[in-house]
């Protein structure tokens, strides 16, 4: 361990929303922290769900997180560990770096396995009931640019279709309004795309667009 620098806590201190990020998608039963490898305070500078094993912001780096640093494995293995008060944790560490690929951080997971399993499932799914009343919006996990927006576009283009309060005449309008405000408009060559995929003219999709930045400005 060094002396961090300013920019070392930078990279830590964007690090930040991954802990919540992490312990958001993995619900109460994951604890995620991120530890601080100041060689003058090592320790907790950010935690979720620290009930787990009962610390804080500030608590201590401890023996297995340095042993894990040490093992020369950025990702280490899952491996077992026991809280204080002797839950059963499967447990990751992820070594974060500097440009200079010294060791600043480590970003820790301990998810607890003792937890009932009612409860686990119900962290990791939940409003459950919500999602299946209301239908679940299908996610478009492309594998390239021009994949991402043939299907965005016939998504949005079926989404209006079906839409009977968007009269015949507005339709396109309507359809170009939505695809812009999803940024489909920022990747190259979408102009095009789009004049082809809804049939019209790339003149009238320039103008829809002119119309829908000159009404953001105002």
């Amino acid at each position: 361990m060094h002396e961090l620098t300013d920019s070392d806590y930078d990279i830590l201190h964007a690090m930040e929303n991954i802990v919540d990020g992490i312990a958001a998608m993995w619900g109460e039963h994951t604890e995620v922290l991120l530890h601080c490898l100041d060689s003058r305070n090592p320790s907790i500078m950010k935690i979720a769900n620290g009930h787990i094993t009962g610390r804080e912001v500030g608590a201590p780096i401890t023996n297995i997180a340095l042993v894990k640093l040490n093992e020369g494995q950025d990702v280490s293995k899952a491996y077992i560990t026991k809280s204080p008060e002797g839950k059963t944790l499967r447990s990751l560490t992820t070594v974060i770096r500097n440009k200079k690929q010294q060791a600043i951080g480590l970003l820790c997971v301990n998810f607890n396995l003792d937890a009932p399993f009612q409860s686990m499932i119900h962290s990791l799914m939940p409003a459950i009931g919500a999602y299946c009343d209301h239908g679940v919006t299908a996610e478009t996990f492309a594998r390239n640019n021009d994949e991402m927006m043939h299907s965005s576009i016939e998504n949005v283009r079926k989404q209006v279709t079906s839409d009977s309060s968007i009269p015949p005449s507005k339709k396109s309008r309507e359809i170009v309004t939505r695809l812009h405000d999803l940024g489909v408009f920022d990747l190259k060559d979408s102009a095009q795309i789009a004049a082809k995929g809804l049939d019209i003219s790339i003149h009238t999709i320039y103008r829809y667009l002119r119309e829908i930045r000159a009404h953001d400005v105002q």
